[in-house]
Protein backbone atom coordinates (compact mmCIF):
# COMPACT_ATOMS: atom_id res chain seq x y z
CA UNK A 1 0.00 0.00 0.00
CA UNK A 2 0.60 3.85 -0.57
CA UNK A 3 0.46 5.69 2.40
CA UNK A 4 0.08 9.26 2.41
CA UNK A 5 0.94 11.38 5.99
CA UNK A 6 -0.62 14.44 6.84
CA UNK A 7 1.75 16.33 9.25
CA UNK A 8 -0.44 19.10 9.54
CA UNK A 9 -0.98 22.68 10.98
CA UNK A 10 -4.71 22.72 11.74
CA UNK A 11 -6.12 25.79 13.36
CA UNK A 12 -8.51 25.69 16.29
CA UNK A 13 -12.18 26.65 15.11
CA UNK A 14 -11.10 27.72 11.71
CA UNK A 15 -12.86 25.36 9.93
CA UNK A 16 -13.51 27.03 6.56
CA UNK A 17 -9.26 27.52 6.69
CA UNK A 18 -8.96 23.53 7.90
CA UNK A 19 -11.28 22.35 4.78
CA UNK A 20 -9.28 24.00 2.42
CA UNK A 21 -5.71 22.11 3.86
CA UNK A 22 -6.98 19.37 3.91
CA UNK A 23 -8.69 19.53 0.17
CA UNK A 24 -5.13 20.55 -0.92
CA UNK A 25 -3.44 17.79 0.49
CA UNK A 26 -6.34 15.58 -1.03
CA UNK A 27 -5.18 16.69 -4.44
CA UNK A 28 -1.54 15.58 -3.98
CA UNK A 29 -2.35 12.61 -2.58
CA UNK A 30 -4.52 11.70 -5.26
CA UNK A 31 -2.01 13.23 -7.89
CA UNK A 32 0.70 10.47 -6.48
CA UNK A 33 -1.47 7.86 -6.51
CA UNK A 34 -1.60 7.04 -2.98
CA UNK A 35 -3.92 4.55 -1.31
CA UNK A 36 -4.56 6.13 1.69
CA UNK A 37 -3.99 10.10 2.93
CA UNK A 38 -4.09 10.21 7.12
CA UNK A 39 -4.64 13.24 8.81
CA UNK A 40 -4.30 13.86 12.59
CA UNK A 41 -7.10 13.33 15.47
CA UNK A 42 -10.05 16.02 14.97
CA UNK A 43 -7.87 17.66 11.91
CA UNK A 44 -11.26 19.38 10.88
CA UNK A 45 -11.31 21.36 14.27
CA UNK A 46 -8.19 21.61 15.44
CA UNK A 47 -7.34 20.52 18.74
CA UNK A 48 -8.37 20.77 21.36
CA UNK A 49 -11.71 22.36 20.29
CA UNK A 50 -12.78 22.72 24.02
CA UNK A 51 -15.92 24.26 24.46
CA UNK A 52 -16.49 25.14 20.51
CA UNK A 53 -17.86 21.63 20.36
CA UNK A 54 -20.63 22.88 22.59
CA UNK A 55 -22.01 25.58 20.34
CA UNK A 56 -24.43 23.82 17.95
CA UNK A 57 -23.82 26.68 15.15
CA UNK A 58 -20.00 25.15 15.55
CA UNK A 59 -20.87 21.49 15.28
CA UNK A 60 -23.56 22.53 12.39
CA UNK A 61 -20.62 23.76 10.44
CA UNK A 62 -18.51 20.59 11.12
CA UNK A 63 -21.24 18.30 9.91
CA UNK A 64 -21.07 20.44 6.76
CA UNK A 65 -17.51 20.34 6.22
CA UNK A 66 -17.58 16.38 7.15
CA UNK A 67 -20.23 16.34 4.06
CA UNK A 68 -18.27 18.49 1.63
CA UNK A 69 -15.13 16.39 1.93
CA UNK A 70 -16.96 13.20 1.01
CA UNK A 71 -18.21 14.41 -1.99
CA UNK A 72 -14.83 15.32 -3.40
CA UNK A 73 -13.27 12.74 -2.22
CA UNK A 74 -11.85 10.26 -5.37
CA UNK A 75 -10.14 6.74 -5.56
CA UNK A 76 -7.81 7.87 -2.54
CA UNK A 77 -8.91 6.80 1.19
CA UNK A 78 -9.02 10.12 3.01
CA UNK A 79 -8.83 9.85 6.56
CA UNK A 80 -9.18 12.17 8.65
CA UNK A 81 -10.30 13.18 12.74
CA UNK A 82 -13.45 14.98 13.28
CA UNK A 83 -16.30 15.22 16.33
CA UNK A 84 -19.92 13.82 15.34
CA UNK A 85 -22.78 13.52 16.92
CA UNK A 86 -24.65 10.24 16.86
CA UNK A 87 -27.91 9.80 17.91
CA UNK A 88 -27.11 9.98 22.01
CA UNK A 89 -24.12 11.38 22.30
CA UNK A 90 -20.73 13.73 20.96
CA UNK A 91 -17.58 10.99 19.93
CA UNK A 92 -14.48 12.13 18.97
CA UNK A 93 -14.16 9.95 15.38
CA UNK A 94 -12.43 9.30 12.44
CA UNK A 95 -14.08 9.51 9.27
CA UNK A 96 -12.89 7.14 5.89
CA UNK A 97 -13.72 8.98 2.98
CA UNK A 98 -13.78 7.62 -0.61
CA UNK A 99 -14.99 7.55 -4.18
CA UNK A 100 -17.70 10.57 -2.83
CA UNK A 101 -19.12 9.37 0.09
CA UNK A 102 -18.31 8.09 3.87
CA UNK A 103 -17.21 4.74 3.70
CA UNK A 104 -15.98 3.83 7.50
CA UNK A 105 -16.69 5.96 11.10
CA UNK A 106 -14.64 4.98 14.27
CA UNK A 107 -15.12 6.75 17.64
CA UNK A 108 -12.11 7.19 19.88
CA UNK A 109 -12.71 4.61 22.46
CA UNK A 110 -10.29 5.79 25.58
CA UNK A 111 -11.32 9.31 26.42
CA UNK A 112 -8.31 10.78 28.56
CA UNK A 113 -8.45 13.19 31.24
CA UNK A 114 -5.55 14.07 32.73
CA UNK A 115 -3.02 16.92 32.08
CA UNK A 116 -4.12 18.69 29.44
CA UNK A 117 -6.73 16.43 28.32
CA UNK A 118 -10.08 17.08 28.66
CA UNK A 119 -11.94 14.59 26.77
CA UNK A 120 -14.47 13.38 29.09
CA UNK A 121 -16.45 16.74 29.54
CA UNK A 122 -17.05 16.23 25.88
CA UNK A 123 -16.96 13.42 24.11
CA UNK A 124 -18.98 9.33 24.97
CA UNK A 125 -16.30 6.65 24.12
CA UNK A 126 -17.23 4.34 20.98
CA UNK A 127 -17.78 0.65 21.22
CA UNK A 128 -17.88 0.19 17.43
CA UNK A 129 -15.65 -1.27 15.26
CA UNK A 130 -11.90 -1.01 14.99
CA UNK A 131 -11.07 -3.08 11.49
CA UNK A 132 -12.34 -1.05 7.85
CA UNK A 133 -11.99 -2.78 4.69
CA UNK A 134 -10.52 -0.26 2.14
CA UNK A 135 -9.93 -1.21 -1.33
CA UNK A 136 -10.19 -5.20 -0.09
CA UNK A 137 -7.95 -4.38 2.63
CA UNK A 138 -8.21 -4.50 6.39
CA UNK A 139 -7.52 -1.28 8.14
CA UNK A 140 -7.14 -0.83 11.58
CA UNK A 141 -7.66 2.36 13.50
CA UNK A 142 -7.12 3.85 16.45
CA UNK A 143 -6.73 7.24 18.05
CA UNK A 144 -3.96 8.82 20.29
CA UNK A 145 -4.92 7.58 24.03
CA UNK A 146 -6.22 4.04 22.33
CA UNK A 147 -2.51 2.90 22.05
CA UNK A 148 -1.51 3.38 25.34
CA UNK A 149 -4.28 1.41 26.53
CA UNK A 150 -2.58 -2.24 27.13
CA UNK A 151 -5.92 -3.73 27.58
CA UNK A 152 -7.36 -2.29 24.45
CA UNK A 153 -3.90 -3.10 22.63
CA UNK A 154 -4.55 -6.79 23.85
CA UNK A 155 -7.80 -6.61 22.00
CA UNK A 156 -6.71 -5.49 18.92
CA UNK A 157 -3.48 -7.91 18.55
CA UNK A 158 -6.41 -10.12 17.38
CA UNK A 159 -7.46 -8.90 15.16
CA UNK A 160 -6.54 -9.64 11.51
CA UNK A 161 -5.22 -6.60 9.93
CA UNK A 162 -2.44 -5.28 7.00
CA UNK A 163 -2.17 -2.37 8.67
CA UNK A 164 -2.65 0.14 11.86
CA UNK A 165 -3.26 3.56 11.52
CA UNK A 166 -3.38 5.81 14.76
CA UNK A 167 -4.39 9.48 14.21
CA UNK A 168 -3.01 11.72 17.56
CA UNK A 169 -2.71 15.29 18.81
CA UNK A 170 -0.29 14.60 21.12
CA UNK A 171 1.48 17.64 22.59
CA UNK A 172 5.56 17.72 23.07
CA UNK A 173 7.04 17.68 26.65
CA UNK A 174 10.41 16.92 27.00
CA UNK A 175 11.54 13.06 26.01
CA UNK A 176 7.92 12.83 24.54
CA UNK A 177 8.68 11.27 20.57
CA UNK A 178 11.03 8.67 21.87
CA UNK A 179 8.26 8.04 24.27
CA UNK A 180 5.73 7.67 20.77
CA UNK A 181 8.46 5.73 18.76
CA UNK A 182 8.92 3.22 21.29
CA UNK A 183 5.16 2.54 21.85
CA UNK A 184 4.70 2.33 18.30
CA UNK A 185 7.52 -0.20 17.58
CA UNK A 186 6.25 -2.70 20.49
CA UNK A 187 2.44 -2.33 19.68
CA UNK A 188 3.61 -3.34 16.25
CA UNK A 189 5.83 -6.40 17.46
CA UNK A 190 2.82 -6.76 19.53
CA UNK A 191 0.03 -6.42 16.33
CA UNK A 192 2.33 -8.12 14.32
CA UNK A 193 1.35 -4.97 11.69
CA UNK A 194 2.76 -2.08 9.88
CA UNK A 195 1.87 1.04 12.19
CA UNK A 196 1.27 4.96 11.29
CA UNK A 197 1.61 6.81 13.80
CA UNK A 198 0.37 10.57 12.33
CA UNK A 199 1.03 14.11 14.53
CA UNK A 200 -0.04 17.37 13.45
CA UNK A 201 2.53 20.71 14.50
CA UNK A 202 1.24 24.20 15.51
CA UNK A 203 1.00 25.83 19.10
CA UNK A 204 -2.12 26.26 20.38
CA UNK A 205 -2.43 28.23 23.36
CA UNK A 206 -0.02 26.42 25.89
CA UNK A 207 0.36 22.81 23.99
CA UNK A 208 2.88 23.07 21.20
CA UNK A 209 2.35 19.70 18.58
CA UNK A 210 5.81 18.72 17.13
CA UNK A 211 4.20 16.49 14.75
CA UNK A 212 7.20 13.33 14.97
CA UNK A 213 4.49 11.62 12.47
CA UNK A 214 6.28 8.14 11.60
CA UNK A 215 5.69 4.37 10.35
CA UNK A 216 7.05 0.95 11.51
CA UNK A 217 7.02 -2.51 10.33
CA UNK A 218 5.71 -5.84 11.64
CA UNK A 219 8.78 -6.41 12.95
CA UNK A 220 8.86 -2.81 14.82
CA UNK A 221 11.43 -1.02 12.48
CA UNK A 222 11.32 2.25 11.83
CA UNK A 223 10.63 3.22 8.16
CA UNK A 224 9.97 6.82 8.33
CA UNK A 225 9.67 10.11 10.16
CA UNK A 226 8.67 13.41 9.56
CA UNK A 227 11.06 16.41 10.85
CA UNK A 228 9.42 17.72 13.71
CA UNK A 229 8.30 20.67 14.41
CA UNK A 230 7.43 21.04 10.63
CA UNK A 231 4.49 21.19 8.17
CA UNK A 232 5.53 18.00 5.93
CA UNK A 233 3.24 15.27 3.50
CA UNK A 234 5.71 12.02 3.42
CA UNK A 235 4.65 9.07 1.05
CA UNK A 236 5.53 5.46 2.41
CA UNK A 237 5.05 2.25 0.34
CA UNK A 238 4.51 -0.74 3.13
CA UNK A 239 6.62 -3.05 0.80
CA UNK A 240 9.49 -0.74 0.83
CA UNK A 241 11.70 0.15 4.21
CA UNK A 242 12.12 3.41 3.15
CA UNK A 243 14.72 5.93 3.46
CA UNK A 244 12.97 9.11 4.71
CA UNK A 245 13.74 9.27 8.55
CA UNK A 246 14.25 12.43 9.23
CA UNK A 247 16.92 13.13 12.03
CA UNK A 248 15.42 13.61 15.33
CA UNK A 249 16.79 16.96 17.26
CA UNK A 250 18.45 16.47 20.06
CA UNK A 251 16.78 17.19 23.14
CA UNK A 252 17.79 20.78 23.51
CA UNK A 253 17.05 21.61 20.09
CA UNK A 254 13.56 20.32 20.57
CA UNK A 255 12.92 22.12 23.94
CA UNK A 256 14.26 25.19 21.78
CA UNK A 257 11.85 24.78 19.34
CA UNK A 258 9.02 23.69 21.19
CA UNK A 259 9.51 27.47 22.59
CA UNK A 260 9.66 29.12 19.79
CA UNK A 261 6.72 27.67 17.82
CA UNK A 262 4.55 28.07 21.01
CA UNK A 263 5.34 31.69 20.35
CA UNK A 264 5.07 32.16 17.31
CA UNK A 265 2.28 30.75 17.01
CA UNK A 266 0.46 32.27 20.17
CA UNK A 267 1.61 35.54 18.84
CA UNK A 268 0.29 35.45 14.84
CA UNK A 269 -2.77 33.74 15.47
CA UNK A 270 -3.91 36.03 18.47
CA UNK A 271 -3.74 38.93 15.88
CA UNK A 272 -0.05 40.13 16.63
CA UNK A 273 2.84 40.28 15.03
CA UNK A 274 5.53 42.10 16.98
CA UNK A 275 6.47 42.19 21.62
CA UNK A 276 7.84 44.36 23.61
CA UNK A 277 10.28 42.76 26.00
CA UNK A 278 11.69 44.22 29.46
CA UNK A 279 15.07 43.89 29.23
CA UNK A 280 17.14 43.90 32.97
CA UNK A 281 20.45 42.02 32.02
CA UNK A 282 19.38 38.74 33.84
CA UNK A 283 19.63 35.45 32.01
CA UNK A 284 15.58 35.15 31.83
CA UNK A 285 14.79 38.56 30.47
CA UNK A 286 17.81 37.17 27.56
CA UNK A 287 16.77 33.97 27.22
CA UNK A 288 12.97 34.92 26.37
CA UNK A 289 14.55 37.71 23.57
CA UNK A 290 16.51 35.37 22.08
CA UNK A 291 13.31 33.01 21.24
CA UNK A 292 11.36 36.10 20.19
CA UNK A 293 13.85 36.54 18.12
CA UNK A 294 13.92 33.45 16.55
CA UNK A 295 10.33 33.17 16.93
CA UNK A 296 9.18 36.47 15.27
CA UNK A 297 12.08 38.12 13.93
CA UNK A 298 14.36 40.99 15.23
CA UNK A 299 12.34 43.56 13.54
CA UNK A 300 9.32 42.72 15.44
CA UNK A 301 10.97 43.13 18.81
CA UNK A 302 11.18 45.63 21.34
CA UNK A 303 13.64 45.79 24.47
CA UNK A 304 13.16 48.12 27.33
CA UNK A 305 15.40 48.75 29.82
CA UNK A 306 13.87 49.88 33.02
CA UNK A 307 16.75 50.72 35.48
CA UNK A 308 16.09 51.91 38.96
CA UNK A 309 18.95 53.08 41.66
CA UNK A 310 19.74 49.34 42.32
CA UNK A 311 20.33 48.54 38.79
CA UNK A 312 24.18 47.55 38.63
CA UNK A 313 26.05 49.09 35.64
CA UNK A 314 27.17 45.53 34.49
CA UNK A 315 22.87 45.00 34.14
CA UNK A 316 22.98 47.68 31.81
CA UNK A 317 26.14 46.52 29.83
CA UNK A 318 24.92 43.22 29.26
CA UNK A 319 21.80 44.28 28.58
CA UNK A 320 22.80 46.61 25.74
CA UNK A 321 25.52 43.84 24.76
CA UNK A 322 22.21 41.59 24.05
CA UNK A 323 20.63 43.84 21.79
CA UNK A 324 23.59 44.86 19.72
CA UNK A 325 23.84 40.96 19.55
CA UNK A 326 20.58 40.58 18.69
CA UNK A 327 20.05 43.73 16.36
CA UNK A 328 16.40 44.27 18.06
CA UNK A 329 15.24 48.29 18.80
CA UNK A 330 15.56 49.23 22.57
CA UNK A 331 14.63 52.16 24.72
CA UNK A 332 15.28 52.85 28.18
CA UNK A 333 13.07 54.40 30.77
CA UNK A 334 14.74 54.56 34.38
CA UNK A 335 11.99 54.22 36.71
CA UNK A 336 13.67 56.06 39.93
CA UNK A 337 11.25 59.26 40.19
CA UNK A 338 8.39 57.22 39.50
CA UNK A 339 9.21 55.10 42.36
CA UNK A 340 9.83 57.79 44.34
CA UNK A 341 6.47 59.69 43.53
CA UNK A 342 4.87 56.65 44.63
CA UNK A 343 6.54 56.66 47.68
CA UNK A 344 6.09 59.72 48.70
CA UNK A 345 2.36 59.49 48.13
CA UNK A 346 2.53 56.45 50.50
CA UNK A 347 4.53 57.50 52.96
CA UNK A 348 2.12 59.35 55.41
CA UNK A 349 -0.46 56.62 55.29
CA UNK A 350 2.54 54.01 55.99
CA UNK A 351 3.64 55.97 59.10
CA UNK A 352 -0.27 56.42 60.36
CA UNK A 353 0.26 52.23 60.21
CA UNK A 354 3.63 52.37 61.28
CA UNK A 355 4.44 50.70 58.65
CA UNK A 356 7.21 52.88 57.36
CA UNK A 357 9.89 49.93 57.88
CA UNK A 358 11.56 49.42 54.50
CA UNK A 359 10.73 45.83 53.45
CA UNK A 360 8.84 44.00 50.15
CA UNK A 361 6.34 46.71 49.95
CA UNK A 362 9.05 48.74 47.93
CA UNK A 363 10.49 45.85 46.11
CA UNK A 364 6.98 45.33 44.62
CA UNK A 365 6.42 49.06 44.04
CA UNK A 366 8.94 48.70 41.40
CA UNK A 367 8.21 45.55 39.71
CA UNK A 368 4.60 47.28 39.28
CA UNK A 369 5.72 50.41 37.92
CA UNK A 370 8.06 48.64 35.56
CA UNK A 371 4.32 46.65 34.45
CA UNK A 372 2.73 49.76 34.33
CA UNK A 373 5.40 50.98 31.46
CA UNK A 374 5.83 47.97 29.70
CA UNK A 375 1.86 47.02 29.44
CA UNK A 376 1.38 50.99 28.24
CA UNK A 377 3.92 50.54 25.05
CA UNK A 378 1.70 47.46 24.68
CA UNK A 379 -1.34 49.31 24.65
CA UNK A 380 0.05 52.11 22.72
CA UNK A 381 1.78 50.34 19.97
CA UNK A 382 -0.39 46.83 20.05
CA UNK A 383 2.70 44.90 20.58
CA UNK A 384 2.00 41.95 23.09
CA UNK A 385 4.35 42.02 26.15
CA UNK A 386 6.26 38.53 26.72
CA UNK A 387 6.40 38.25 30.53
CA UNK A 388 9.86 36.44 31.59
CA UNK A 389 9.46 34.11 34.57
CA UNK A 390 10.57 31.22 34.88
CA UNK A 391 9.08 28.19 36.56
CA UNK A 392 11.00 28.04 39.66
CA UNK A 393 10.26 31.59 40.13
CA UNK A 394 6.21 30.61 39.53
CA UNK A 395 6.50 27.52 41.90
CA UNK A 396 7.69 29.66 45.02
CA UNK A 397 6.00 32.89 44.04
CA UNK A 398 9.36 34.70 43.69
CA UNK A 399 7.50 37.09 41.44
CA UNK A 400 5.40 40.08 41.84
CA UNK A 401 2.11 40.14 40.78
CA UNK A 402 0.85 43.31 38.33
CA UNK A 403 4.52 43.77 38.10
CA UNK A 404 6.91 41.08 36.20
CA UNK A 405 4.33 39.08 35.88
CA UNK A 406 2.05 41.42 33.99
CA UNK A 407 1.14 40.60 30.36
CA UNK A 408 -0.06 38.40 27.81
CA UNK A 409 2.60 35.33 27.40
CA UNK A 410 4.79 33.78 29.54
CA UNK A 411 7.44 32.49 27.42
CA UNK A 412 9.52 30.38 30.15
CA UNK A 413 6.85 29.93 32.39
CA UNK A 414 7.33 26.24 32.75
CA UNK A 415 11.36 26.60 32.62
CA UNK A 416 13.34 25.45 35.19
CA UNK A 417 15.95 27.81 36.10
CA UNK A 418 18.71 25.17 36.08
CA UNK A 419 17.17 24.65 32.04
CA UNK A 420 17.16 28.42 31.45
CA UNK A 421 21.23 28.33 32.33
CA UNK A 422 21.35 25.39 29.47
CA UNK A 423 19.18 27.40 27.38
CA UNK A 424 21.16 30.01 27.05
CA UNK A 425 24.25 27.82 26.57
CA UNK A 426 22.78 26.26 23.95
CA UNK A 427 21.85 29.20 22.34
CA UNK A 428 25.79 29.95 22.57
CA UNK A 429 27.22 27.11 20.95
CA UNK A 430 27.81 28.62 17.60
CA UNK A 431 28.40 32.92 18.65
CA UNK A 432 28.01 34.76 21.83
CA UNK A 433 24.29 36.20 21.98
CA UNK A 434 23.67 35.63 25.47
CA UNK A 435 26.00 38.00 27.01
CA UNK A 436 28.76 35.75 28.97
CA UNK A 437 28.71 37.70 32.29
CA UNK A 438 24.60 37.37 31.99
CA UNK A 439 25.70 33.52 32.50
CA UNK A 440 28.31 33.53 34.92
CA UNK A 441 26.75 36.55 37.43
CA UNK A 442 24.53 35.37 40.48
CA UNK A 443 21.04 36.09 39.54
CA UNK A 444 19.50 38.79 41.00
CA UNK A 445 16.13 40.79 41.13
CA UNK A 446 17.99 43.83 41.81
CA UNK A 447 15.40 45.44 43.63
CA UNK A 448 17.27 46.30 46.92
CA UNK A 449 21.16 46.64 47.56
CA UNK A 450 23.26 44.08 46.58
CA UNK A 451 20.33 41.41 46.43
CA UNK A 452 20.55 38.17 44.98
CA UNK A 453 18.00 35.28 44.81
CA UNK A 454 19.89 33.48 47.04
CA UNK A 455 19.14 35.58 49.97
CA UNK A 456 15.91 34.36 49.70
CA UNK A 457 16.04 30.65 47.67
CA UNK A 458 17.84 27.91 47.78
CA UNK A 459 20.38 27.65 45.44
CA UNK A 460 19.01 27.27 42.08
CA UNK A 461 20.14 23.16 41.59
CA UNK A 462 18.70 22.23 44.77
CA UNK A 463 15.42 24.00 44.28
CA UNK A 464 14.56 22.78 41.30
CA UNK A 465 15.55 19.46 41.78
CA UNK A 466 13.40 19.63 45.21
CA UNK A 467 10.28 21.29 43.49
CA UNK A 468 10.65 18.37 39.94
CA UNK A 469 10.44 16.01 43.00
CA UNK A 470 7.10 17.72 44.16
CA UNK A 471 5.35 19.05 41.19
CA UNK A 472 6.56 15.94 38.50
CA UNK A 473 6.85 13.09 41.16
CA UNK A 474 4.64 14.05 43.70
CA UNK A 475 7.02 12.99 46.26
CA UNK A 476 6.06 13.94 49.95
CA UNK A 477 8.49 15.83 52.03
CA UNK A 478 10.04 12.97 53.58
CA UNK A 479 10.59 10.98 50.08
CA UNK A 480 12.44 14.11 49.07
CA UNK A 481 14.62 14.57 51.66
CA UNK A 482 15.39 10.82 52.02
CA UNK A 483 17.10 11.68 48.90
CA UNK A 484 19.79 13.68 50.64
CA UNK A 485 17.96 17.45 51.16
CA UNK A 486 17.74 18.88 54.46
CA UNK A 487 14.10 18.65 55.33
CA UNK A 488 13.32 21.90 57.16
CA UNK A 489 14.21 23.53 53.66
CA UNK A 490 12.35 21.10 51.53
CA UNK A 491 9.30 21.78 53.64
CA UNK A 492 10.28 25.54 53.22
CA UNK A 493 10.27 25.14 49.59
CA UNK A 494 6.78 22.74 49.47
CA UNK A 495 5.17 25.36 51.64
CA UNK A 496 6.21 28.13 49.55
CA UNK A 497 4.92 26.27 46.42
CA UNK A 498 1.83 25.76 47.94
CA UNK A 499 1.19 29.48 48.86
CA UNK A 500 1.29 31.02 45.45
CA UNK A 501 -1.44 28.60 43.82
CA UNK A 502 -3.61 32.46 44.18
CA UNK A 503 -0.62 33.99 42.05
CA UNK A 504 0.05 32.09 39.57
CA UNK A 505 -3.77 31.58 39.03
CA UNK A 506 -3.28 35.36 37.50
CA UNK A 507 -0.33 34.48 35.49
CA UNK A 508 -0.33 34.42 31.88
CA UNK A 509 -0.09 31.56 29.42
CA UNK A 510 2.78 30.12 28.84
CA UNK A 511 4.14 26.86 26.50
CA UNK A 512 3.93 23.86 28.33
CA UNK A 513 7.22 21.87 27.93
CA UNK A 514 7.66 19.05 30.85
CA UNK A 515 5.17 16.72 31.87
CA UNK A 516 3.38 18.63 34.25
CA UNK A 517 2.95 22.55 33.67
CA UNK A 518 1.19 24.72 35.64
CA UNK A 519 -2.24 25.31 35.50
CA UNK A 520 -4.28 22.24 33.68
CA UNK A 521 -1.48 20.00 34.54
CA UNK A 522 -1.36 20.79 37.90
CA UNK A 523 -4.88 22.05 39.43
CA UNK A 524 -4.74 22.18 43.48
CA UNK A 525 -6.87 24.41 45.45
CA UNK A 526 -6.35 27.92 45.66
CA UNK A 527 -7.76 27.57 49.35
CA UNK A 528 -6.91 24.27 51.63
CA UNK A 529 -5.26 23.31 54.80
CA UNK A 530 -3.43 20.30 53.72
CA UNK A 531 0.34 20.47 54.65
CA UNK A 532 3.02 18.53 53.67
CA UNK A 533 5.17 18.77 56.53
Amino acid sequence: MKIMLAQCAPRVGDIAGNVTMIKSIMAKAELERCDLLVFPELALTGYPPEDLLLRPAFMQQVEDAVHTLAQISGDTCCVFGAPRHDKRALKNAVFLCQSGKIIGIYDKKHLPNYGVFDERRYFSPGTGDSVFTVNGRQIGIGICEDLWQDTLASKQANYDCELWLNLNASPFHWGKQQQREALTQRRAKQFSTPLIYVNPVGGQDEVVFDGGSHAVNAQGKLCIRAPMFEEKTIVWNTIYSGSHIAELPSMMQQFNRALVMGVRDYVRRNGCSQVVIGLSGGIDSAVVAVIAVEALGAENVLGVLLPSEYSSDHSLTDAHTLVANLGIESITLPIAVGVESIQATLASTFAQWEKSTVDVTEENIQARIRGVLLMAISNKTGRMLLTTGNKSEMAVGYATLYGDMAGGFAVIKDVYKTQVFALAEYMNQKAEIVPQNTIDKPPSAELAPNQKDSDSLPDYDVLDAILQASIEDHASVDDIAAQGFDRNEVARVVQMLQYSEYKRRQAPPGVKVTECAFGRDRRYPITHTFKDS
